[in-house]
C-alpha cells in the first residue's frame, strides 16, 4: 500500500507508516529498504505504477514501466475485475534466487528479469522480461486477490499466472508471435518431464514445508498452463472470461480449491469441464494418441481408427489402463490452419468419422492442428510420410510443423521409431526460415549432440557436419549482420542459428566469431547484444587461458547484470580442464552473485570435457553448497542439469548412491528423475548408436 506519512524524528530516525492492506495471504508481504531510483507513470485507470532500479539505472526501468503500465488495464479489461490496489511498485533485487516474486503491490526481481539496456539488452531477454512482468502482474488477481488453500493447489496459482503471461504479451507484443513459441518453450518442456515414471500429477498432496520447493517445477507451471491452454480452446475465449470473472468475484479475498475454478468456467460455458479437467490434474503423464489406420468410406467420409494409452518415456505399455477425457481436433491438407472437425475421447479405442464435405480422398487428415491437446500423436511411417511435403514447402502451420517433429522425435526416445528417422525429416525442413520451429530442431539437435558426446569414436564428429548441413541455408539467408528493418524474431533466429553452428564447431563461424570478438575488446565494434553469448562461446571454446582472462575483463568491467550472467553462463564452453576447474573455482567466489553460481557450475557441466569435472566438483563441496541454498529450487536446478547428461547405468548408481549417502532435503523426486534419464539414455545409445552410425556417415559423405 502507498504510504501514509513520512517523519524524520529528532534522533534521525525516519517514520514510515503505510495504508492498511486488504485481508491478504502472509507469505505475499514484502517490506524493501533500501537506496533506489525509479521511473514512474499512471496507467489509463490513475493506478501509479513505480519501478525501482539501482542508484543511476532509472533508464533501464522504462521498458518493464511501458509493459506493467499497458498491462493492468489489459488484465483489468480480460477479467472485468478491477486491480485491488491504489499502486504497483516493481523491484530490481541485486541478489535473488527466484526470477521474480509477486508480493501484493511490491513485485520483487532479479535485474536480469527486470531491466533492459537498449544497447546491450537482447531481443531474446526483452521478450523474457515482457513475460515475467505479464506473469507476476497476473498473479495480482489469480494469487493474491484469490489465493490457493494449500500448496497442493500451487498449480492453479502458477499454471495459470504461466498461461495469461502468454495472452498479454501477445495483446501488448503481436510481432513476437509468442503463442508458437508457447510450444516449444512452455508445452514441449512439461511433456518431456511429464512423461518420465518420476513425474507426479499437477495437483500433488503437500504434507512438509521442504515439499513445497520441489513442486515449483515444470509439472505446476508448465503442464499448468498446457493443460490451460487446451482448455481455452475447448470452451472458446468469451465462455473462459466469463467464468474467470466468476471465479474471481466470487472468491475475491479468499481461498480456493482447484474444483472451485472447474465449477465458474462449466456455469459459464456449460461443457464437462470437471469431468475432462480432472483427468489432466489428478493423473500424472499424458496420452499417446495412435492413429491405427484410414478408411476411406464410399460417401466419400473418411474414418480414423485411433487409440490412447499412457505415453511412457521408456515406450513400454503402461499396465495400469489409465484413460484420459482427450479434446481431439483434426485438420485436412485443403484448410492446414483450420479445425474441421472436434471429439471428446474417453475410451481407449474410438473410430472417428471425418465428413465427407471435410474432405476429398488423397488428401491427408492430421490430428491436434495448432499443438494445442496436451497429448503425443503416433502415426504409422505412411501417414506420416504424407505430411513431409507440406512439412518442406512450408504450407503446414508452423505449429503443425514443429509439433509433428517433436511428437516423432519423443518416439525415438522412447524406442518406438529410431533415430535416423528423426533426422531424415529434418533433412526435408532445410528451407525452414521460422524461429520457434528452428528452435525446436533445436532443441532435438542439442539432446542428440549430449548423448553423443558420451561415446568415443567418429560420430560425434559426424553429427556437427550433419548439423552445418541442415542449417547451411538459413545461416547464409540471415548473415551476420542484423539488417535495418528486420523482425524481432529474425533477431532471434540468427542468435539461435550461430549458437548451434558454434556448438557445431563449424570453422568459418569460429574464425568470424574471433575477430568479433578481438574487435569488441579493442573498441572498435561493439558486439551486437543477441550474438554475444555464441560468440563468447565460440572464442573460449577454441581459446586458451587469455581468452578466458579477456572474458573475465569483460565481467569485471561491466556493471548490467544480463552481460554479467551472459558472460557466466558461457564460461562453461573451454574445452580446457584447466581452465574449467578455474570457472568452478570462479562460480564459488565472492565475484559471483550466489543467484548466478548454479548457472556457472552447469555450463561447465554442458560440455563432454565438463560433464566429469562439475559431477566431482558437486560432489567434492556438496555440503557447502547444500548449506548456501537450503534445499531451494536453485539447488534442484543444479543436481537435475549436471547429472541427467549422463548415459551409462554406473553413473545412474553412482549419483543414487552419493545422495543416499549425503542426502538432499527437497530435491528428492529431482534425483529420481535425473536418474531416470541416465538410464533412458543408456538404453537409446545402446539402441540406436550403430543404426545412427551408419545414417550420418552415408549424409556427410554424399
Amino acid at each position: 500500500m502507498p504510504v501514509v506519512s513520512d517523519i524524520t524524528e529528532e534522533n534521525g530516525d525516519r517514520l514510515l507508516k503505510f495504508q492498511k492492506t486488504p485481508i491478504m495471504s502472509t507469505y505475499l508481504v514484502a517490506v524493501v529498504v533500501g537506496d533506489f531510483d525509479y521511473v514512474e507513470d499512471k496507467d489509463s485507470d490513475g493506478v501509479l505504477v513505480r519501478v525501482y532500479t539501482p542508484i543511476g539505472k532509472s533508464e533501464q526501468g522504462k521498458f518493464a514501466l511501458e509493459v506493467a503500465k499497458c498491462a493492468l488495464p489489459y488484465y483489468k479489461d480480460y477479467f472485468q475485475v478491477a486491480y485491488p490496489l491504489p499502486k504497483m511498485d516493481l523491484i530490481a533485487i541485486a541478489d535473488f534466487s527466484s526470477g521474480a516474486m509477486e508480493n501484493w503491490g511490491l513485485v520483487t526481481y532479479r535485474e536480469s528479469c527486470l531491466l533492459v539496456d537498449p544497447d546491450n539488452t537482447s531481443a531474446v531477454r526483452k521478450q523474457w522480461i515482457a513475460l515475467v512482468v505479464g506473469h507476476e502482474l497476473a498473479h495480482q488477481w489469480f494469487g493474491n486477490l484469490v489465493t490457493m488453500e494449500w500448496w497442493t493447489h500451487l498449480w492453479l496459482n502458477e499454471g495459470y499466472a504461466s498461461f495469461v503471461e502468454f495472452l498479454c504479451v501477445e495483446h501488448l507484443f503481436p510481432e513476437y508471435d509468442i503463442w508458437t513459441q508457447f510450444v516449444t518453450d512452455t508445452y514441449i518442456r512439461a511433456l518431456e518431464l511429464d512423461a518420465l515414471n518420476s513425474s507426479h500429477p499437477i495437483e500433488i498432496p503437500v504434507g512438509h514445508p521442504s515439499e513445497i520447493d520441489e513442486i515449483f517445477d515444470d509439472i505446476s507451471y508448465n503442464k499448468g498452463a498446457s493443460v490451460i491452454r487446451m482448455l481455452h480452446n475447448f470452451i472458446g475465449d468469451e465462455d473462459f472470461r466469463k467464468g474467470m470473472n466468476l471465479y474471481l468475484n466470487k472468491h475475491q479475498y479468499s481461498n480456493t480449491f482447484t474444483e472451485d475454478l472447474w465449477a465458474a468456467l462449466e456455469e459459464a460455458s456449460n461443457k464437462p469441464v470437471k469431468d475432462v479437467m480432472s483427468t489432466w490434474t489428478l493423473q500424472k503423464g499424458f496420452p499417446v494418441i495412435t492413429v491405427e489406420k484410414e478408411t476411406q468410406k464410399p460417401d466419400g467420409s473418411r474414418v480414423i481408427s485411433v487409440s490412447q494409452t499412457k505415453f511412457t518415456a521408456n515406450g513400454q505399455v503402461d499396465g495400469d489402463g489409465i484413460l484420459w477425457m482427450v479434446p481431439l481436433t483434426f485438420s485436412t491438407s485443403r484448410n492446414p490452419g483450420i479445425v474441421c472437425h472436434k471429439e471428446i475421447m474417453s475410451e481407449s479405442q474410438k473410430d472417428i468419422i471425418i465428413p465427407a464435405n471435410a474432405i476429398s480422398p488423397g488428401e491427408w487428415v492430421k490430428v491436434n492442428p495448432s499443438t494445442v491437446g496436451y497429448y503425443r500423436t503416433r502415426y504409422t511411417p505412411e501417414l506420416l510420410n504424407n505430411f513431409v511435403p507440406s512439412i518442406s514447402s512450408r504450407t503446414l502451420p508452423p505449429l503443425d510443423r514443429l509439433g509433428l517433429l517433436d511428437d516423432l522425435f519423443a518416439l525415438v526416445q522412447a524406442g518406438l521409431s529410431s533415430t535416423d528417422e528423426v533426422l531424415n525429416l529434418m533433412l526435408a525442413m532445410t528451407d525452414e526460415d521460422n524461429y520457434s520451429v528452428w528452435s525446436s530442431m533445436s532443441n532435438v539437435l542439442g539432446k542428440l549432440a549430449i548423448l553423443l558426446s558420451n561415446v568415443e569414436g567418429d560420430t560425434e564428429q559426424l553429427f556437427k557436419q550433419y548439423n552445418r548441413i541442415l542449417l547451411k541455408k538459413i545461416s547464409s539467408k540471415l548473415g551476420w549482420t542484423p539488417q535495418p528493418n528486420e523482425s524481432h524474431l529474425e533477431t532471434m533466429l540468427r542468435g539461435l542459428v550461430m549458437a548451434r553452428l558454434v556448438s557445431s564447431a563449424d570453422p568459418d563461424v569460429i574464425s568470424e566469431a574471433k575477430i568479433k570478438f578481438a574487435n569488441h575488446l579493442s573498441g572498435k565494434e561493439t558486439i551486437v547484444a543477441d550474438l554475444r553469448s555464441p560468440i563468447y562461446k565460440a572464442c573460449l571454446s577454441s581459446g586458451d587461458e587469455t581468452t578466458f582472462n579477456q572474458l573475465l575483463q569483460l565481467y569485471r568491467g561491466t556493471d548490467l547484470h544480463e552481460e554479467k550472467d551472459r558472460i557466466c553462463r558461457a564460461m562453461g564452453a573451454s574445452k580446457n580442464k584447466d581452465i574449467l576447474k578455474k570457472v568452478l573455482d570462479f562460480a564459488m567466489s565472492d565475484e559471483v552473485r550466489s543467484q548466478d553460481t548454479v548457472f556457472v557450475i552447469i555450463s561447465v557441466g554442458g560440455s563432454k570435457v565438463g560433464r566429469d569435472l562439475a559431477w566431482q566438483f558437486i560432489q567434492d563441496n556438496w555440503s557447502k553448497l547444500f548449506n548456501q541454498y537450503q534445499g531451494g529450487f536453485l539447488l534442484t536446478r543444479l543436481v537435475k542439469n549436471t547429472t541427467e547428461n549422463f548415459s551409462s547405468i554406473e553413473k545412474a548408481k553412482e549419483v543414487e548412491n552419493f545422495f543416499k549417502q549425503n542426502g538432499c532435503v527437497g530435491a528428492e523426486r529431482t534425483i529420481q528423475q535425473a536418474c531416470e534419464t541416465i538410464r533412458l539414455n543408456a538404453a537409446w545409445l545402446k539402441r540406436d548408436y550403430e543404426k545412427l552410425q551408419n545414417f550420418l556417415h552415408k549424409v556427410v559423405q554424399k
